[in-house]
Order: structure tokens, then C-alpha cells, then sequence
């Protein structure tokens, strides 16, 4: 039996990370009656070890509760719990669209963030109603009154009406259940109309297949029915039904504005795309719900085990992890250098960040990680087309290239006023365009345009670091513009190392290439023959280091005598020392890598 309309609210958390998103959904779960104290735990929606540890949600979850409101009726809420990082904003549009209303929680200590402004906006344009809620009013540094000034002159949303709480210890959980019967609508939706439901997430369970969670909008989803996916073409049928509490429970039916799961005995999660339509396959709908879109990967890097005979289990790790997590992309590549491995896309740092932890961690793999990369459009000379480029090392020829383009975001930076000089020269130094700034109650919210290819190398760690952790940062792409980018080799011993090779702009190569040039010195130890370490673009070098040569003490054993006896014995050791150079091969240890490719604090 389906709920009535007006009894079912569809809503999703939004929040910047760490302002108490997941600790709230936990608390309303315990208040209605999900779970008992015993099965409680913390951040009861994030089942991934890394998701417990770094505090971050990074797959969006759905729960059903019921919830007795003080009208005496009971409602049906289903809670969303969205990611709050800029990798995954997709997913976060995908589950906005499936709620009607939203709970905008904000740090009564901290106030608004670039991430809860970004996820805002996309809620307001989906119409939705907002709930302000100011958690955390118990921390001795709370300013609820100058937060709810934050959300009205920074968000424009009215916040006198703000429900102020806290998740930790249970104050004003009552006040925000009410607040979402009250103030977010019922969906609307026509049960006998051809079935319509969007597709908001879907992951691989070992024992049920791929499981998808879906938002019906019209129509009735039953078990044994035949589905068809608009975007992917596919049919399947339908074997499971039903709804998270947050334990499973198995239904007959799904109807309009409900939300719940589905099995259909699919094996791969990369044939359920995220937003795509789901209908009726003898009754469909007319047409598939807007704003679907095929996730790009957005940055590119080469995976290598340190060990070479890892690579049958690096490649069986991958798989694994792509049963689950279908936006990541990887193809096999060699190096000379590092030997086999895989270049991999992702759709961030974050997102680079936790596949590489996970392997790390879930399959015990040891990796050595290439610099991060972005795709780079290749304009061809004489008219021969576009090529994109992923890696580095298949950039073509210089006289083959008319020009290349390069991805451009615009980043929102918040920070505190007496971190800006600083940040500001950090945005100028990255080939940063400044858009606008302004001041919003002793904060600088800062609009700049920048290259992608300067943000994925360190730049995130560089904001937190000169601001002392206080600004936040959120961004989005803006398309591709052309740029002065050349292709700078790293050469030791006069032999090209390929996994070193990065795309750079013109004016930044020198010092990249001294920079890298310095580091490899460092790593790389010492011969018995002289090591240049040259960094090069084509034919010119333009920076240097020297590897001095171990020596032997040859002469130890002239005792007295003749100079020349001790001259003729050097003679013949730097001539030894020479063929040695020509035919001796430079051993680069594999920390050398590691540490030459995390390229840490750049001046």
C-alpha cells in the first residue's frame, strides 16, 4: 500500500563538510524510532571506514522514517543525505531533484561556507523550501544571531524563523521535525499516469547485484515489473522492492513521490547512470526527466604498483572499486620508468584522493601516484582536428600543434579578513583573474577565474595552510580558453624519465623545472660517475643540478715516490670514470619518485 501524497516529505541535508550534517541525520534517526540506542552508531549513514574516519560523506543515503507530528497525523519523511564536497556535486543535483524541500545546516560557530552557499544555490533552483538550521549552539564560540545575519545578507534567505540546535547532544530535534512537515510541500505526482522515476544513486551489493535507489514522480513500481532505462536504452526486470529504515525492508510497491530501491539482477553499476529516467518498458513515458548528464572524468593521474608483480592485483582492485563507483575511468599505460600500470580519471582531488586511500587500504596495495593532470585540447596543425590529451607523455610533436586549450574553473573562496593579502597573491601566482570581492561581516568572499591544471596540484593544501585552515573553497568548470602550455621532460643522465613529464605553462616552466630539478637531487643518490639532472622543453634545457660522483681513494696506496706515479693512477680513474658514465645506467629509487611527484610546498 503506497502513501497518501500529503502525508510523505522528501528533504535532503545540505552543509558545508564538518558542519554536523551526518551527527544530525543520526539524531533524527534515533528520535523516530529508525533505530534503538543499541543498534545506533555514529554517523550511522556513512558505511565506509574512510567516510567514519576523514568525517566526509562521499555516497549520497536514503532513509525512511516515520514520524508522529503534533497534529496527531503520522508522515512519512524520507531524509537524503547528500556529499558536501565539490567533487561530487552531480550526485548532490541528482538528489536535490528527487526532494522537495531542504534542511540548510550552517556552523553557529563557524556561519556559511563556500560549499553550503554552492549547494544552496543549486537548491534554490530546483524551488525548494529552505530550513535554516544553526547547529552546534551549545560550542562556547556559538553567534547564532550573527550566523542567521550571514544566511540573510550572504544567501538571502529569511532566518529570523532558524531553528537553532544541536546534533550532538539532542537540542532542538523536535523543532526541526516539525519545521519539515510544516514548511516543506508534499510531492506531487499522478499514480495513473505511465511510470516516471529518476535513478538518484545506485552502488553493487555482493549479494544483490547493483542495488538502485530510485525517486518515483508518476506512475507505480512494483516487483516483476518489466523497466526500462530512457538514457541507457536497456530492460530489466524488477526482482526487489523496497525502502531503507535505514535497515532494509522489502515493499510490494513504490508510488508517486515515494522514495526506495529497486534489484534487477544487473551486475555492472556502469549501466545505471545517475539521473537517467526509469519507465514502463509496454507503458513508457513520453519523455525522460531533464538535467540528465554523462559524469567526465575531470582529472587524470597514472596509478603504478611499487612492487611490479602487484599489477594483476592492482587491476583486480580496480575492478572491484568500478563495481562500485562508476565515475571513476582507468585504461592500461607502461612507463619506462615505473614499468606497468594504469592512468586513471577522476572527478577530483577528493575523489583521486579516497580511490588511491581505498586501494591503499582495502586491498593492501602499495602505489606510487604520477602528478596529477587534467584534460588538455590539442588543436592540430593544417586543419587535422582536435585531440585530447590525458597524459602528458602523448603530447604530440610541437610542429604538429597549432594550439592548446586548457579547462577553466571559477572558484569562490571565503576567508578571514586577515588571511586575504594571502590568498590573494596565492590566486595571482596560479595565473589567477580576479572577478569580484566583497565583505560580508568580517569575511572576504572572494571570485577569481583559474586554470584546472594549477588547482589540482596543490593548491587546495596551500589555501588551508596560509589561512591556517579557515578559508573554504568551491568551484566549477567554465570551459576551455587557449593557452601558452608546452610540455617540460625531466632528463637524468641524459635519458628522458617519462612518469616526471608535466604540461606547464610558458612562464612558470623555469621554475617548475628548478624546482623539480633541486627535489631530484636531493633523491636521487650518488654514482661512482657524475649525474646531470636536466629539465627540458624540446630541445632547451632550462634548469640544471649535478649529481657530484662518488671517488675512491685511488692514491691511498702510494706511499712517497713521484708524483706522477699518483697523477698516472688519477688519469686512468677519471678515464674509467668516463666509459663508466657513457654505459653506467642511474638508478632512481622508487621514493625518489614518490616524493619528486607530491611536490609539496612550491615556493
Amino acid at each position: 500500500m503506497t502513501t497518501p501524497l500529503d502525508k510523505i516529505r522528501n528533504f535532503s541535508i545540505i552543509a558545508h563538510i564538518d558542519h554536523g550534517k551526518s551527527t544530525l541525520a543520526d539524531r533524527l534517526i534515533q528520535r523516530t524510532g529508525g533505530l534503538s540506542d543499541r543498534e545506533m552508531s555514529a554517523q550511522v549513514l556513512d558505511n565506509m571506514e574512510i567516510e567514519k574516519e576523514r568525517g566526509i560523506t562521499i555516497k549520497a543515503q536514503t532513509v525512511r522514517l516515520d514520524y508522529k507530528a503534533s497534529d496527531g497525523e503520522t508522515y512519512t519523511l524520507n531524509l537524503m543525505d547528500t556529499p558536501g564536497h565539490v567533487d561530487f556535486a552531480y550526485e548532490v543535483s541528482r538528489s536535490l531533484a528527487a526532494c522537495e524541500g531542504a534542511l540548510l545546516v550552517v556552523d553557529a560557530a563557524q556561519g556559511v561556507e563556500a560549499q553550503t552557499l554552492a549547494n544552496v544555490y543549486q537548491s534554490i533552483e530546483h524551488d525548494h523550501e529552505i530550513v535554516p538550521v544553526i547547529n552546534k549552539i551549545d560550542l562556547p564560540a556559538a553567534e547564532p544571531d550573527k550566523v542567521k545575519a550571514e544566511i540573510e545578507d550572504i544567501i538571502g534567505l529569511p532566518a529570523d524563523d532558524a531553528v537553532l540546535a544541536s546534533a550532538k547532544s539532542g537540542i532542538g530535534i523536535d523543532d526541526i521535525l516539525e519545521s519539515i512537515v510544516k514548511r516543506i510541500p508534499a510531492p506531487k505526482g499522478d499514480a495513473a499516469a505511465p511510470l516516471k522515476a529518476m535513478l538518484v544513486d545506485s552502488w553493487y551489493d555482493p549479494y544483490l547485484g547493483v542495488v538502485i535507489l530510485v525517486r518515483v514522480i508518476d506512475g507505480v513500481l512494483k516487483k516483476g515489473q518489466q523497466i526500462k532505462f530512457m538514457q541507457a536504452g536497456t530492460q530489466h526486470l524488477v526482482d526487489r522492492v523496497g525502502c531503507f529504515r535505514p535497515k532494509i525492508e522489502q515493499l510490494g510497491e513504490l508510488g508517486p513521490g515515494e522514495v526506495g530501491f529497486i534489484t534487477a539482477q544487473i551486475k555492472e553499476v556502469s549501466q545505471t547512470a545517475v539521473g537517467d529516467t526509469i519507465t514502463d518498458a509496454k507503458k513508457p513515458a513520453a519523455e525522460a526527466l531533464p538535467g540528465f548528464k554523462e559524469v567526465q572524468p575531470v582529472v587524470f593521474c597514472g596509478l603504478f604498483p611499487v612492487d611490479a608483480n602487484d599489477f594483476e592485483k592492482l587491476r583486480d582492485s580496480l575492478y572491484k572499486l568500478r563495481l562500485n563507483d562508476a565515475s571513476f575511468s582507468f585504461e592500461m599505460e607502461t612507463s619506462a620508468a615505473l614499468g606497468f600500470g594504469f592512468r586513471c580519471g577522476f572527478l577530483g582531488l577528493l575523489h583521486l584522493e579516497i580511490i588511491q586511500e581505498r586501494l591503499t587500504r582495502e586491498y593492501d596495495l602499495d602505489l606510487i601516484t604520477t602528478a596529477p593532470s587534467v584534460v588538455y585540447h590539442i588543436n592540430l596543425a593544417h586543419n587535422q582536428g582536435v585531440q585530447e590529451l590525458h597524459n602528458p607523455a602523448d603530447m604530440p610533436d610541437a610542429m604538429k600543434i597549432a594550439s592548446v586549450e586548457e579547462p577553466w574553473i571559477e572558484a569562490t573562496i571565503y576567508v578571514p579578513d586577515e588571511h586575504l593579502g594571502s590568498i590573494l597573491k596565492l590566486c595571482q601566482d596560479r595565473r589567477g583573474i580576479q572577478k569580484n570581492l566583497t565583505y560580508v561581516s568580517g569575511r572576504a568572499q572572494i571570485t577569481y577565474e583559474l586554470p584546472l591544471n594549477e588547482v589540482v596540484f596543490d593548491f587546495y593544501d596551500r589555501l588551508k595552510s596560509i589561512s591556517r585552515g579557515y578559508a573554504s573553497f568551491d568551484y566549477h568548470q567554465i570551459g576551455y580558453r587557449e593557452g601558452d602550455l608546452v610540455k617540460m621532460n625531466v632528463l637524468v643522465n641524459n635519458e628522458p624519465v617519462d612518469a616526471l613529464s608535466m604540461i606547464v605553462h610558458r612562464s612558470q616552466a623555469e621554475s617548475r623545472g628548478r624546482h623539480m630539478c633541486e627535489r631530484l637531487k636531493d633523491l636521487i643518490p650518488r654514482h661512482m660517475f657524475k649525474v646531470p639532472i636536466q629539465a627540458a622543453i624540446g630541445g632547451k634545457v632550462i634548469a640544471r643540478e649535478t649529481i657530484a660522483a662518488l671517488r675512491k681513494d685511488v692514491t691511498a696506496k702510494c706511499y712517497g715516490g713521484d708524483a706522477t706515479r699518483k697523477r698516472k693512477l688519477l688519469e686512468k680513474q677519471k678515464e674509467g670514470k668516463k666509459r663508466m658514465r657513457e654505459y653506467g645506467s642511474v638508478q632512481i629509487p622508487q621514493e625518489a619518485f614518490i616524493a619528486a611527484l607530491r611536490m609539496g610546498d612550491e615556493g
